[in-house]
Protein backbone atom coordinates (compact mmCIF):
# COMPACT_ATOMS: atom_id res chain seq x y z
CA UNK A 1 0.00 0.00 0.00
CA UNK A 2 0.87 3.38 -0.92
CA UNK A 3 1.23 6.16 1.51
CA UNK A 4 1.40 9.88 0.44
CA UNK A 5 4.05 11.53 2.58
CA UNK A 6 1.52 14.90 3.98
CA UNK A 7 1.44 18.55 3.10
CA UNK A 8 2.73 19.45 6.45
CA UNK A 9 3.80 18.20 10.00
CA UNK A 10 1.53 19.97 13.01
CA UNK A 11 2.90 21.67 15.95
CA UNK A 12 0.93 21.85 18.97
CA UNK A 13 1.72 25.57 20.70
CA UNK A 14 0.89 26.56 23.80
CA UNK A 15 -0.28 29.94 22.57
CA UNK A 16 -1.65 29.78 18.77
CA UNK A 17 -2.92 25.90 18.93
CA UNK A 18 -1.88 24.14 16.13
CA UNK A 19 0.52 25.27 14.23
CA UNK A 20 1.32 23.72 10.75
CA UNK A 21 4.57 23.67 9.10
CA UNK A 22 5.03 22.97 5.12
CA UNK A 23 7.29 20.48 3.70
CA UNK A 24 10.04 20.93 1.73
CA UNK A 25 13.08 23.84 2.72
CA UNK A 26 10.79 25.22 5.88
CA UNK A 27 10.76 22.07 7.47
CA UNK A 28 14.17 21.10 6.29
CA UNK A 29 15.63 24.26 7.81
CA UNK A 30 13.69 23.01 11.06
CA UNK A 31 14.77 20.05 11.25
CA UNK A 32 18.92 21.25 10.81
CA UNK A 33 21.10 21.05 13.75
CA UNK A 34 21.29 25.32 13.68
CA UNK A 35 17.47 24.95 14.48
CA UNK A 36 17.17 22.39 16.64
CA UNK A 37 20.32 24.10 18.68
CA UNK A 38 17.39 26.94 19.67
CA UNK A 39 15.51 23.90 22.22
CA UNK A 40 18.03 24.51 24.06
CA UNK A 41 18.57 28.28 24.32
CA UNK A 42 16.74 29.67 27.11
CA UNK A 43 14.65 32.61 25.61
CA UNK A 44 14.78 34.80 28.91
CA UNK A 45 18.32 33.72 29.81
CA UNK A 46 18.03 33.37 33.80
CA UNK A 47 14.56 35.32 34.42
CA UNK A 48 13.24 31.72 35.15
CA UNK A 49 15.43 32.67 38.63
CA UNK A 50 12.42 35.21 38.94
CA UNK A 51 9.31 34.02 37.57
CA UNK A 52 9.61 29.94 37.50
CA UNK A 53 7.49 29.44 34.82
CA UNK A 54 9.76 31.42 31.95
CA UNK A 55 11.66 28.38 30.94
CA UNK A 56 10.71 28.56 27.61
CA UNK A 57 13.07 28.44 24.71
CA UNK A 58 14.28 30.22 21.19
CA UNK A 59 12.83 27.40 19.44
CA UNK A 60 8.95 28.10 20.85
CA UNK A 61 9.54 31.09 20.04
CA UNK A 62 11.10 30.96 16.26
CA UNK A 63 8.14 28.61 15.44
CA UNK A 64 5.61 31.77 16.83
CA UNK A 65 7.18 33.94 15.05
CA UNK A 66 6.88 31.99 11.94
CA UNK A 67 3.21 31.53 12.42
CA UNK A 68 2.46 34.88 12.76
CA UNK A 69 4.45 36.20 9.88
CA UNK A 70 2.27 33.10 7.72
CA UNK A 71 -0.92 34.39 9.14
CA UNK A 72 0.27 38.14 8.28
CA UNK A 73 0.97 37.25 4.65
CA UNK A 74 -2.16 35.64 3.82
CA UNK A 75 -3.75 39.35 6.14
CA UNK A 76 -2.38 41.25 3.77
CA UNK A 77 -2.96 39.46 0.63
CA UNK A 78 -6.66 39.31 1.15
CA UNK A 79 -6.32 43.12 0.96
CA UNK A 80 -4.71 43.15 -2.46
CA UNK A 81 -1.30 43.34 -1.14
CA UNK A 82 1.17 41.73 -4.06
CA UNK A 83 3.17 39.13 -2.35
CA UNK A 84 4.67 35.97 -4.62
CA UNK A 85 4.96 32.40 -2.95
CA UNK A 86 8.22 33.09 -3.44
CA UNK A 87 8.28 36.18 -1.45
CA UNK A 88 6.04 34.53 1.10
CA UNK A 89 8.43 31.69 1.31
CA UNK A 90 11.43 33.85 1.87
CA UNK A 91 10.02 36.09 4.39
CA UNK A 92 8.90 33.49 6.37
CA UNK A 93 12.47 31.62 6.31
CA UNK A 94 13.71 34.92 7.14
CA UNK A 95 11.62 35.19 10.56
CA UNK A 96 12.56 31.56 11.06
CA UNK A 97 16.26 31.95 11.60
CA UNK A 98 16.02 35.28 12.82
CA UNK A 99 17.49 34.14 16.66
CA UNK A 100 19.78 31.53 15.13
CA UNK A 101 22.98 33.52 16.46
CA UNK A 102 21.88 34.11 20.20
CA UNK A 103 24.36 32.56 22.41
CA UNK A 104 23.55 30.75 25.73
CA UNK A 105 20.98 32.20 28.09
CA UNK A 106 20.33 34.81 24.97
CA UNK A 107 20.47 38.49 25.92
CA UNK A 108 22.59 37.55 29.74
CA UNK A 109 25.67 36.91 27.87
CA UNK A 110 25.54 39.00 24.71
CA UNK A 111 29.07 40.42 23.83
CA UNK A 112 30.52 38.49 26.82
CA UNK A 113 31.75 34.84 25.38
CA UNK A 114 31.88 36.43 22.00
CA UNK A 115 32.00 40.41 21.08
CA UNK A 116 30.10 39.40 17.95
CA UNK A 117 26.37 40.55 18.26
CA UNK A 118 23.94 37.98 17.59
CA UNK A 119 22.51 39.24 14.42
CA UNK A 120 25.59 39.30 12.54
CA UNK A 121 26.01 35.53 13.90
CA UNK A 122 22.31 34.73 12.54
CA UNK A 123 23.64 36.19 9.29
CA UNK A 124 26.23 34.20 8.63
CA UNK A 125 24.77 30.93 10.19
CA UNK A 126 21.86 31.96 7.41
CA UNK A 127 24.58 31.46 4.84
CA UNK A 128 25.86 28.71 5.68
CA UNK A 129 22.92 26.99 5.10
CA UNK A 130 22.19 29.04 1.94
CA UNK A 131 25.43 27.34 0.58
CA UNK A 132 23.71 23.65 2.35
CA UNK A 133 20.30 24.18 0.34
CA UNK A 134 21.90 25.59 -2.90
CA UNK A 135 21.25 29.06 -2.76
CA UNK A 136 17.16 28.51 -1.73
CA UNK A 137 17.45 31.52 1.41
CA UNK A 138 18.85 34.16 -1.41
CA UNK A 139 16.00 35.73 -1.45
CA UNK A 140 15.38 35.41 2.74
CA UNK A 141 18.88 36.68 3.21
CA UNK A 142 18.54 39.77 0.90
CA UNK A 143 14.99 40.59 3.11
CA UNK A 144 17.33 39.61 6.29
CA UNK A 145 18.74 42.31 5.14
CA UNK A 146 16.65 44.58 4.64
CA UNK A 147 18.38 44.58 0.71
CA UNK A 148 15.03 44.11 -1.26
CA UNK A 149 13.08 46.62 -2.61
CA UNK A 150 9.94 45.59 -0.99
CA UNK A 151 10.68 47.41 2.43
CA UNK A 152 7.36 46.03 4.11
CA UNK A 153 8.51 42.61 3.95
CA UNK A 154 11.63 43.69 6.01
CA UNK A 155 9.45 45.94 8.75
CA UNK A 156 7.37 42.32 9.08
CA UNK A 157 10.97 41.17 10.40
CA UNK A 158 12.61 43.87 12.04
CA UNK A 159 10.47 47.28 13.07
CA UNK A 160 8.54 48.64 16.19
CA UNK A 161 5.57 46.41 15.44
CA UNK A 162 7.30 43.46 13.74
CA UNK A 163 6.37 39.90 14.14
CA UNK A 164 9.62 38.96 16.33
CA UNK A 165 8.25 41.51 18.94
CA UNK A 166 4.45 40.69 18.71
CA UNK A 167 5.14 36.62 19.31
CA UNK A 168 8.21 37.46 22.20
CA UNK A 169 5.80 40.59 24.25
CA UNK A 170 2.68 37.36 23.87
CA UNK A 171 5.21 34.62 25.30
CA UNK A 172 7.18 36.06 27.45
CA UNK A 173 3.63 37.50 29.18
CA UNK A 174 2.33 33.68 29.15
CA UNK A 175 5.38 31.55 30.37
CA UNK A 176 6.17 34.59 33.29
CA UNK A 177 2.08 35.27 33.77
CA UNK A 178 2.40 38.53 34.04
CA UNK A 179 -0.48 40.13 32.66
CA UNK A 180 0.37 43.34 31.75
CA UNK A 181 2.58 42.25 28.90
CA UNK A 182 -0.34 40.53 26.75
CA UNK A 183 -1.20 42.10 23.58
CA UNK A 184 -3.60 41.85 21.40
CA UNK A 185 -1.80 40.36 18.24
CA UNK A 186 -4.98 39.19 16.50
CA UNK A 187 -6.58 42.64 16.36
CA UNK A 188 -3.32 43.72 15.28
CA UNK A 189 -2.51 41.34 12.63
CA UNK A 190 -6.10 41.65 11.06
CA UNK A 191 -5.51 45.76 10.87
CA UNK A 192 -2.30 45.48 9.05
CA UNK A 193 -1.85 46.78 5.92
CA UNK A 194 0.79 48.61 3.40
CA UNK A 195 0.70 51.93 2.36
CA UNK A 196 3.53 53.28 0.17
CA UNK A 197 5.63 50.10 0.78
CA UNK A 198 5.64 50.60 4.55
CA UNK A 199 3.80 48.29 7.11
CA UNK A 200 0.90 50.00 8.16
CA UNK A 201 -1.90 49.70 11.16
CA UNK A 202 -5.60 50.60 9.72
CA UNK A 203 -7.32 53.27 11.72
CA UNK A 204 -9.53 50.24 13.86
CA UNK A 205 -6.02 49.05 15.29
CA UNK A 206 -4.98 52.47 17.14
CA UNK A 207 -5.10 51.45 20.35
CA UNK A 208 -4.59 47.90 20.24
CA UNK A 209 -0.76 49.22 19.09
CA UNK A 210 -1.14 51.70 21.83
CA UNK A 211 -1.77 48.83 23.93
CA UNK A 212 1.13 46.72 22.43
CA UNK A 213 3.50 49.59 23.43
CA UNK A 214 2.35 49.84 26.82
CA UNK A 215 3.02 46.17 27.44
CA UNK A 216 5.97 46.45 25.95
CA UNK A 217 7.20 48.95 28.04
CA UNK A 218 5.64 47.29 31.53
CA UNK A 219 7.18 43.76 30.37
CA UNK A 220 10.81 45.55 30.45
CA UNK A 221 10.68 46.93 33.86
CA UNK A 222 8.68 44.03 35.48
CA UNK A 223 10.74 41.55 33.43
CA UNK A 224 13.49 41.93 31.27
CA UNK A 225 14.79 44.64 33.97
CA UNK A 226 13.71 43.26 36.90
CA UNK A 227 16.09 44.17 39.28
CA UNK A 228 16.90 40.46 39.91
CA UNK A 229 17.03 38.85 36.74
CA UNK A 230 19.86 42.16 36.22
CA UNK A 231 21.53 40.46 39.22
CA UNK A 232 21.78 36.99 37.98
CA UNK A 233 22.96 37.99 34.64
CA UNK A 234 25.61 39.67 36.22
CA UNK A 235 27.00 36.96 38.61
CA UNK A 236 26.88 34.70 35.39
CA UNK A 237 28.54 37.37 33.06
CA UNK A 238 31.13 37.48 36.10
CA UNK A 239 31.69 33.73 36.25
CA UNK A 240 32.36 33.62 32.76
CA UNK A 241 34.88 36.73 32.91
CA UNK A 242 36.45 35.22 35.99
CA UNK A 243 36.85 32.01 33.86
CA UNK A 244 38.29 34.00 31.07
CA UNK A 245 40.89 35.19 33.12
CA UNK A 246 41.60 31.88 34.58
CA UNK A 247 41.98 30.13 31.34
CA UNK A 248 44.42 33.18 30.54
CA UNK A 249 46.47 32.51 33.80
CA UNK A 250 47.16 28.29 32.49
CA UNK A 251 44.62 27.01 34.80
CA UNK A 252 42.86 23.82 33.40
CA UNK A 253 39.04 24.29 33.80
CA UNK A 254 37.00 21.37 33.06
CA UNK A 255 34.28 22.23 30.09
CA UNK A 256 33.29 21.13 27.29
CA UNK A 257 35.01 22.21 23.85
CA UNK A 258 32.77 24.31 22.42
CA UNK A 259 33.03 26.74 25.33
CA UNK A 260 36.82 25.90 25.62
CA UNK A 261 37.50 27.68 22.79
CA UNK A 262 35.47 30.79 23.36
CA UNK A 263 36.94 31.00 27.05
CA UNK A 264 40.41 30.87 25.45
CA UNK A 265 40.03 33.48 23.25
CA UNK A 266 39.20 36.89 23.30
CA UNK A 267 36.86 36.93 19.75
CA UNK A 268 35.46 39.88 18.06
CA UNK A 269 34.02 40.90 14.46
CA UNK A 270 37.61 41.60 13.01
CA UNK A 271 38.04 37.97 13.71
CA UNK A 272 35.38 36.67 11.35
CA UNK A 273 37.51 37.60 8.29
CA UNK A 274 40.26 34.33 9.19
CA UNK A 275 38.31 32.87 11.63
CA UNK A 276 35.14 32.69 10.37
CA UNK A 277 34.40 28.71 9.86
CA UNK A 278 36.47 28.39 13.15
CA UNK A 279 33.82 30.62 15.02
CA UNK A 280 30.37 29.23 13.31
CA UNK A 281 31.55 25.43 14.07
CA UNK A 282 31.99 25.81 17.79
CA UNK A 283 29.45 28.06 17.99
CA UNK A 284 26.60 26.29 17.16
CA UNK A 285 27.45 23.33 19.13
CA UNK A 286 27.52 25.56 22.29
CA UNK A 287 24.04 25.99 24.21
CA UNK A 288 22.69 26.46 27.87
CA UNK A 289 23.97 22.93 29.10
CA UNK A 290 27.18 23.81 28.42
CA UNK A 291 27.29 26.63 30.73
CA UNK A 292 25.48 24.82 33.22
CA UNK A 293 27.82 21.61 33.54
CA UNK A 294 30.63 24.40 33.42
CA UNK A 295 29.38 26.40 36.59
CA UNK A 296 28.12 23.41 38.78
CA UNK A 297 32.20 22.32 38.05
CA UNK A 298 33.56 25.70 38.97
CA UNK A 299 31.69 25.52 42.32
CA UNK A 300 33.99 23.34 43.16
CA UNK A 301 37.18 25.21 42.12
CA UNK A 302 39.75 25.97 44.35
CA UNK A 303 39.72 29.68 42.95
CA UNK A 304 37.52 31.83 45.78
CA UNK A 305 35.59 34.19 43.23
CA UNK A 306 34.99 31.59 40.12
CA UNK A 307 33.26 29.24 43.22
CA UNK A 308 31.56 31.66 45.14
CA UNK A 309 29.65 33.10 42.41
CA UNK A 310 29.50 30.04 40.58
CA UNK A 311 27.83 28.24 43.78
CA UNK A 312 25.80 30.95 44.91
CA UNK A 313 23.93 30.99 41.24
CA UNK A 314 23.39 27.48 41.43
CA UNK A 315 21.92 27.59 44.60
CA UNK A 316 19.83 31.25 43.77
CA UNK A 317 21.91 32.78 46.45
CA UNK A 318 21.85 36.16 44.23
CA UNK A 319 23.54 39.32 44.75
CA UNK A 320 21.71 41.40 46.07
CA UNK A 321 20.64 44.29 43.93
CA UNK A 322 19.33 47.24 43.76
CA UNK A 323 17.94 49.73 41.20
CA UNK A 324 17.61 53.25 41.14
CA UNK A 325 16.56 56.49 38.94
CA UNK A 326 20.21 57.91 39.88
CA UNK A 327 24.16 56.73 40.49
CA UNK A 328 24.74 55.83 43.85
CA UNK A 329 26.80 58.36 45.28
CA UNK A 330 30.25 58.31 45.49
CA UNK A 331 30.17 57.31 49.20
CA UNK A 332 27.43 55.11 49.42
CA UNK A 333 29.69 52.94 46.76
CA UNK A 334 32.75 53.57 49.13
CA UNK A 335 30.51 51.89 51.90
CA UNK A 336 29.31 49.27 50.21
CA UNK A 337 33.07 47.92 49.19
CA UNK A 338 34.50 48.61 53.05
CA UNK A 339 31.43 46.73 53.85
CA UNK A 340 32.34 43.59 51.14
CA UNK A 341 36.12 44.31 52.04
CA UNK A 342 35.64 43.56 55.75
CA UNK A 343 33.53 40.40 55.05
CA UNK A 344 35.94 39.14 52.61
CA UNK A 345 39.42 38.76 53.75
CA UNK A 346 42.84 39.34 51.85
CA UNK A 347 40.44 40.79 48.71
CA UNK A 348 42.36 42.11 46.34
CA UNK A 349 41.49 45.40 44.55
CA UNK A 350 40.91 43.75 41.58
CA UNK A 351 38.71 40.79 42.68
CA UNK A 352 36.75 42.96 44.72
CA UNK A 353 35.31 44.44 41.31
CA UNK A 354 33.70 40.69 40.39
CA UNK A 355 31.65 40.98 43.82
CA UNK A 356 30.17 44.55 43.53
CA UNK A 357 28.87 45.54 40.07
CA UNK A 358 27.80 48.32 38.96
CA UNK A 359 25.96 49.14 35.71
CA UNK A 360 22.73 50.58 33.99
CA UNK A 361 20.16 49.48 31.91
CA UNK A 362 17.76 51.96 29.69
CA UNK A 363 14.51 51.21 27.86
CA UNK A 364 12.50 53.22 25.57
CA UNK A 365 9.11 52.03 24.72
CA UNK A 366 8.36 53.82 21.22
CA UNK A 367 11.75 55.42 18.92
CA UNK A 368 10.64 58.26 16.83
CA UNK A 369 13.90 58.50 15.50
CA UNK A 370 13.58 54.87 14.08
CA UNK A 371 10.95 53.61 11.52
CA UNK A 372 7.75 54.85 12.84
CA UNK A 373 4.80 52.79 12.90
CA UNK A 374 2.55 54.28 10.77
CA UNK A 375 -1.79 54.59 11.04
CA UNK A 376 -3.75 54.77 7.68
CA UNK A 377 -6.50 56.94 7.70
CA UNK A 378 -10.07 56.70 6.32
CA UNK A 379 -9.18 58.99 3.36
CA UNK A 380 -5.94 56.50 2.63
CA UNK A 381 -3.13 58.37 3.54
CA UNK A 382 -1.45 57.69 6.61
CA UNK A 383 0.45 59.29 9.61
CA UNK A 384 3.30 58.27 12.33
CA UNK A 385 1.37 57.70 15.71
CA UNK A 386 3.80 59.45 17.50
CA UNK A 387 1.64 62.65 15.84
CA UNK A 388 -2.05 61.49 17.25
CA UNK A 389 -1.90 63.84 19.89
CA UNK A 390 -4.65 62.15 21.80
CA UNK A 391 -2.27 59.00 22.32
CA UNK A 392 0.19 58.75 25.01
CA UNK A 393 3.25 56.78 24.13
CA UNK A 394 6.38 56.66 26.04
CA UNK A 395 9.05 58.26 23.66
CA UNK A 396 11.69 59.30 26.33
CA UNK A 397 14.44 56.22 27.25
CA UNK A 398 14.37 55.90 30.53
CA UNK A 399 17.47 55.01 32.44
CA UNK A 400 17.86 53.06 35.51
CA UNK A 401 21.61 52.73 37.39
CA UNK A 402 21.95 49.42 39.67
CA UNK A 403 24.72 47.69 41.82
CA UNK A 404 25.15 44.28 42.70
CA UNK A 405 26.92 43.07 46.10
CA UNK A 406 26.70 39.85 48.01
Amino acid sequence: MNFSVPPYKIVNDPIYGLIDIPSGIIFDLIEHPYFQRLRRIHQLGLTHFVYPGATHSRFNHSIGAMHLTRQAIEILRSKGVQISDEEAEAVTIAILLHDLGHGPFSHSLEHKLVDINHESISILLMEQLNDKFDGKLNLAIQIFKNQYPKKFLFQMISGQLDMDRMDYLTRDSFFTGVQEGKVGYDRILKTLNVHDDKLVIEFKGIYSVEQFLAARRLMYWQVYLHKNVIGAGEMLGQIIRRAKFLIAEGHQLKVSNCLHFFLSNNLGTSDLNERKDEILNHFYKLDDADLMVAIKYFSEYPDFILSFLSKKLVERKLLKTTLRNKPLEEVQKKSIKQTVRQHFKDLSEDELTYLVIEGKEANQAYNIWKEEIHIKLVDGSSKPISKWKEHSIQRKEIVKYFICYP
